[in-house]
């Protein structure tokens, strides 16, 4: 098994989606979660070794705090009809230099609610960021860069 990590994942996330842990679906997350690494391995190149596995879970867990606070935060924004959010575009120098912990930077700030990375702009080492309330942009890309890109440096070297 070249992707113990993945697999586990895949197996997981079919019993949390399932909602039960019968027989049949243990056996259906055994069966998905061997067999779609395999068939998948020419999409997903060569695999990547971890170099802080407990960063990494840290990390996670960051990441899905975040998620819940700017979700409240988001609801209030909208919700309020006082407030004036300031949206603004904010270019985020990149010092990451692995693929993956740059389409991982990317993938986080998207899915954190209020920004949304446009674009990866690899000759100018970047991302583009456009976020829903932006006072201070510098403050910004601090934040992105204290927060998200310097475990994922710590991760993946």
């Amino acid at each position: 098994m070249k992707r113990p990590v993945l697999s586990l994942l895949i197996a997981a996330t079919w019993l949390l989606l399932q909602q039960s842990p019968a027989v049949p679906q243990l056996i259906t997350a055994a069966v998905l979660g061997l067999l779609l690494p395999r068939l998948l391995h020419g999409f997903l190149g060569p695999a990547t070794p971890l170099r802080a596995p407990l960063t990494a879970l840290r990390f996670t867990a960051l990441v899905l705090w975040d998620i819940v606070v700017s979700n409240v935060t988001v609801a209030g924004l909208v919700l309020d009809p006082r407030s004036r959010p300031q949206p603004a575009w904010v270019r985020v120098p990149l010092t990451l230099q692995h693929p993956t912990a740059i389409s991982l930077l990317a993938s986080v700030i998207t899915t954190t609610p209020g920004t949304v990375s446009c674009e990866v702009d690899e000759q100018r080492r970047e991302i583009l960021v456009h976020a829903l309330d932006c006072s201070d942009p510098a403050a910004l890309v601090e934040q992105i860069q204290q927060r998200y890109e310097a475990p994922l440096m710590e991760i993946f070297g």
